[in-house]
């Protein structure tokens, strides 16, 4: 046991992480908003996690405050809330393609801006992110009280009347704007709670990771938050968080079928490094075949009618 975790606990760390990242982007979507801004958020909650670790909280301990930590994520949180809103009022006048266009465009806005940037590291980014676990596996102290605790907010959320009017957007804006239903307050709400929970994971990653730059936050990661939500589902919070774990465990997966199988070497190598390929693929026949994704709450509407039948029986 100890061995496996000492060899996959980086990536079953990445997993939970890769969870979140998927619920940042699900949440615009209960509102019916395509948005791929997640990885502009994203790659912020890191910038501040690392700047302020390395310039601001300086600690001569072995390892890095816990509660250091837990304040970078509330400030990582709120910053990017702030900016969310600042965004989306804007932004979320436009719907479809065009708002996808839109949120790519700030994604790479703040790439290159902090391509640009001496507090950023430039292109080089910034090195050495102190520490506040002895080990990678360790971060699930952090990294699953935060995944169950946004899968517990999004449970409730969609049981009161938030989530319900998410999904009176999400199925027909005219309809709920006729209702007397806010569409605007409702969709940049969306947009900001997803762009809070990107923050705060790009926090934990910064630390996580060691090193931050630009390269977290780019238009690869949009598509691949994408796959997350569209493949594991998108009418439930279960599908993104299943997806989020499956699709980052898939390259390590596809890397060890590529070294073990004996493979002719150019397939091999497409497994290696074809990732944003079979992604896209994923995408294009996962929508085809499982336009709701793998996870819809006719699933669970079927599974409780089956516990049902049986206490009947």
């Amino acid at each position: 046991m100890a061995e496996f975790i000492a060899t996959y606990g980086n990536l079953i760390v990445s997993m939970v992480l890769g969870a979140m990242l998927g619920l940042s982007l699900y949440l615009p979507l209960m509102a019916g908003q395509l948005s791929l801004a997640s990885p502009g958020f994203y790659a912020l909650g890191g910038y501040i996690a690392a700047i302020l670790s390395t310039s601001v909280f300086k600690s001569s301990a072995p390892l890095f405050p816990i509660p250091l930590l837990l304040l970078e994520m509330l400030i990582a949180g709120v910053v990017c809330g702030i900016l969310g809103i600042v965004v989306g009022i804007p932004a979320l006048r436009l719907k479809g393609i065009y708002l996808a266009i839109a949120t790519i465009a700030f994604v790479e806005v703040l790439r290159v801006v902090s391509l640009n940037l001496e507090i950023t590291g430039g292109a080089v980014g910034i090195f050495g992110v102190p520490q506040p676990f002895e080990s990678a596996i360790a971060y699930l102290w952090v990294a699953i009280p935060l995944l169950l605790l946004s899968m517990v907010f999004l449970y409730r959320l969609e049981q009161i009347k938030v989530g319900r009017a998410f999904a009176a957007i999400r199925e027909d804006e005219l309809a709920a704007d006729a209702m007397g239903i806010n569409p605007t307050y409702y969709k940049v709400l969306a947009f900001t709670l997803g762009a809070i929970l990107a923050g705060m994971v790009g926090a934990i990653s910064a630390h996580f990771l060691n090193t931050w730059n630009a390269r977290q936050g780019t238009f690869d990661a949009s598509i691949i938050y994408l796959t997350f939500v569209l493949i594991g589902g998108s009418r439930s919070f279960v599908g993104p968080v299943l997806g989020g774990m499956v699709f980052t465990a898939l390259p390590e997966v596809l890397r060890a079928i590529a070294d073990t199988s004996g493979l002719p070497s150019a397939i091999a190598q497409f497994l290696r490094d074809g990732r944003l390929i079979i992604f896209g693929l994923l995408i294009v026949f996962g929508t085809i075949f499982f336009p709701q994704g793998l996870v819809t709450p006719e699933l669970f509407k079927k599974s409780k009618v089956k516990s049902q039948k049986l206490r009947e029986h």
